[in-house]
């Protein structure tokens, strides 16, 4: 194992040396005071783990390890500090591999069993072959599926790295200022420390992309990040560039479409209420809403009327506060004069609406139901 070490106190750097050395197969490849030089070197020459003071001068050793990261995202960075270990927690380093000083021989001894870990283990059901296309999804629940068809879900070292990284996902591609990361994630923090908990936040995420190697790909410039992809398949791109190219609704192609509606699992980042993501939401909703309600009245004028009813059902179920999918089933209900789930359909949609936001049906729904419920009274 290749290190370098880099500490603007040469005392330490010469003692955490001497330590590194009793261990087997390490090789001090570099000692540095200067972080600047440091750098250089780590991205020169060909190294494993780097041994990172967090205080240094010109630079903070955790900006520098976004920096090398973004260049080298293999790299094995421990932080050697001298906060004790409250205070790390409360800059969140606690999931970061560190080191406080002075260095003890049985914590060093964990650190570098875990960089050889890292080092020669595969995880089989994380791995992914670099041939392969990734799947992420990201309606309802954010997972990943593997080429054998196997799902995982990104483990994330804190929440503030999670909705980074999906904050990120969501504007791939696009520069994203610092300034506008720092205002949505930290806008309590003061200046001179909110950078470091970008910096963390961002190795975090990189730490938790490793195993998939190249497909995930942060670029740090000095006004932001960019996130770019190789090889992944974002559900939501999938199923969007499969309805917008299908032609309009026929019967060629009705089946086509109601096989592509099935791929919408649920709402986008359901399970997050990130007040950033409502928008795109809102989007995506309304372009499964309106597909379905073009879909049932499809349906309805070639008189294939229990394949209409499924798609309104299917509307109610996906949202229950859909107003009109529930009307236009009380109608199709009393056509067929069935009253009792005209009656069954009303109240559903009166209980989901109190339940939910407190509010009765909407006046045309409500005069419908009461002149409805009128005539089947007096033709009975």
């Amino acid at each position: 194992m290749k290190v370098i070490l880099v500490d603007d106190e040469r005392l330490a750097l010469e003692y955490l040396e001497r330590q590194l050395l009793k261990f087997d197969n390490i090789e001090i490849v570099g000692l540095f005071s200067d972080p600047l030089v440091a750098r250089e070197e780590i991205l020169r020459k060909d190294v494993d783990a780097v041994f990172l003071d967090i205080s240094l001068p010109e630079i903070n050793g955790i900006e520098l390890a976004d920096q090398l990261l973004g260049f080298k995202p293999q790299l094995n960075i421990v932080f050697v500090t001298a906060y004790n270990e409250y205070a790390i927690k409360a800059f969140e380093l606690n999931a970061i591999d560190y080191i406080v000083k002075p260095t003890r021989a049985e914590r060093l001894t964990k650190t570098v069993d875990r960089i050889r870990k890292l080092q020669h283990s595969i995880v089989e059901d994380e791995a992914v072959e670099a041939d392969h296309d990734l799947r992420l999804h990201l309606l309802k629940q954010v997972s990943v599926e593997l080429p054998k068809g196997q799902f995982t879900l990104l483990q994330w070292r804190t929440s503030k790295a999670q909705e980074l990284f999906l904050f990120l996902l969501q504007h791939r591609g696009q520069l994203v200022r610092k300034s506008v990361l720092i205002d949505l994630l930290w806008p309590e923090y003061e200046s001179d420390k909110v950078y470091s908990q970008l910096y963390t936040a961002v190795y975090h995420i990189r730490k938790t992309l490793q195993p998939y190697g190249e497909r995930f790909q942060i670029s740090n410039t000095t006004e932001g990040y960019i996130l770019n992809m190789n090889n992944v398949i974002l559900d939501i791109v999938e199923w969007e560039d499969k309805l917008t190219q299908l032609p309009r609704i026929n019967e060629e192609f009705i089946d086509e479409y109601v096989e592509t509606m099935k791929l919408y699992t649920g709402d986008y980042l359901q399970e997050f209420d990130y007040w950033w993501t409502e928008s795109e939401r809102q989007r995506l909703k309304g372009m499964w809403l309106f597909t379905s309600y073009s879909i049932a009245d499809w349906y309805q004028q070639q008189q294939l009327i229990d394949q209409a009813i499924i798609c309104y059902v299917n509307i109610c179920n996906q949202y229950p506060l859909e107003e009109e999918a529930h009307f236009s089933l009380m109608k199709m209900y009393a056509s067929m004069d069935r009253h009792s789930m005209v009656e069954k359909q009303f109240n559903l949609l009166l209980n989901s609406l109190q339940e939910e936001v407190s509010v009765s049906p909407s006046n045309h729904i409500s005069e419908w139901y009461e002149l409805w419920a009128k005539k089947t009274i007096m033709q009975n």
